[in-house]
């Protein structure tokens, strides 16, 4: 309404700041959502009411809404999507903007993401990632774009930023940047909806499928993947009867859509081939791990990443032994990013090299901030038995694959 990102969140967050002076005193409105839209506008039009082009802009607004009236949303927003967040991130991924940029500014404005945990994502700096949201901010207002919900023959354009987005959500949830908190179950959740929404509105999608079945199958195994008391249990020593079958037989079904569309197959089927591995798997030991380390390479092809290849290492190292994935894996170079010298710790473990993967785990221990991942590496670092190693493939932020943990 206001055609400034910027404007419009600080409105919102006055709204928000009304409705905490208000509600203890008067009680929650019927309508929550309806009341605070209402407010942010009366907000709007009180701060363009001050300004010299008052009479222009009000008739962008519409007129003043009696005090009485909660208007739904459907009022400001062209529906044709039927989620309110979902119309959101297809607005904000605005092709005026890089990817990158729509992708940052999303996850911030929208998704409930920090700037640290983006920047996780992307593999980058945290001031990179801030600037990168203020730039995209500033372009929308000097350029004059207007937050308008895109017409049905402008998605497939926006598509691949709004993938990324919903992705980027699951894997903060699937694994936790920092804080007491392996998995963060109810951001799994939302990405899962959301999903699941976007493949029902863009049936001929393949790669919407492919994002579907690769969250479903990852997210099957969020029950076996704490224990009594909240700790990690990692890939190999999960109890796989506690594995969701429901969400593995979604997934399955969805890998099936994806892969029956015409055209190539993308990097979100990709994933999700190599995530139903997993899944077809009753035992660890029943692991199809050279079709993985197949699939890694193909996807190395599709989307090249440090990160693919630090996957494909793992599964190279399960498929033909820890010294071929040592091979690929001392040819990488990872910044600060904990699951390298993780890897390499399991890795240089399984060939008997104790003292080197001890220093590689206590590497691992330095750079990481999430307290579980922590205590798992310390305890490496302690002594693991080379029959303990879990060939834990790693966490994969941004355009990598996900933790297949």
């Amino acid at each position: 309404m206001v055609g400034d990102v910027g404007l419009a969140e600080e409105l919102a967050q006055d709204a928000f700041v009304i409705a905490l002076e208000q509600w203890p005193d008067r009680g929650v409105p019927p309508n929550p959502g309806g009341w605070l839209m209402s407010t942010a506008k009366h907000r709007a039009i009180d701060l363009v009411r001050r300004r010299a082009t008052y009479e222009q802009k009000l008739q962008q607004l519409g007129r003043r809404l009696p005090a009485h009236h909660e208007p739904d949303l459907d009022e400001a927003l062209d529906d044709h999507i039927g989620d309110d967040l979902l119309q959101l991130i297809f607005m904000a991924c605005h092709p005026v903007l890089s990817a990158e940029a729509r992708a940052a500014l999303t996850l911030r404005l929208l998704c409930g993401l920090t700037t640290d945990e983006i920047a996780r994502g992307f593999l980058t700096a945290e001031p990179t990632i801030g600037q990168r949201i203020f730039r995209a901010k500033r372009t929308l207002a000097t350029k004059g774009v207007r937050f308008e919900m895109p017409a049905p023959e402008d998605l497939p354009a926006r598509l691949s930023s709004v993938l990324e987005i919903i992705y980027l959500v699951f894997n903060e949830g699937y694994s936790a940047t920092a804080g007491d908190d392996w998995t963060r179950p109810a951001l799994c959740e939302e990405a899962l909806r959301l999903g699941r929404i976007l493949a029902g509105l863009m049936p001929a999608e393949p790669e919407v499928h492919g994002l579907v079945a690769l969250m479903e199958l990852q997210a099957s195994r969020l029950p076996a993947r704490t224990g009594p008391a909240g700790e990690p249990v990692l890939l190999l020593d999960q109890e796989r009867a506690r594995w969701d079958r429901l969400l593995i037989r979604r997934g399955l079904e969805a890998l099936e859509r994806a892969e029956a569309q015409e055209g190539p197959i993308g990097p979100y089927t990709l994933q999700a081939a190599i995530a139903a591995c997993h899944a077809r798997a009753t035992a660890p030991e029943e692991t199809d791990w050279e079709r993985i380390a197949a699939l890694y390479t193909v996807l190395a092809h599709v989307m090249p990443s440090p990160v693919v290849d630090l996957n494909r290492a793992i599964a190279v190292g399960m498929a033909d032994g820890p010294a071929k994935g040592l091979e690929i894996l001392d040819t990488l170079t990872l910044d600060g990013y904990a699951q390298l010298p993780a890897a390499r710790g399991d890795l240089l473990a399984r060939l008997g090299r104790t003292d080197e993967a001890r220093a590689e785990f206590e590497r691992a221990v330095a750079m990481t901030r999430n307290e579980r991942e922590r205590a798992i590496f310390e305890r490496r670092a302690a002594g693991l038995s080379t029959a303990e190693i879990s060939a834990e493939p790693p966490a994969a932020p941004g355009r990598t694959p996900p933790d297949p943990r």
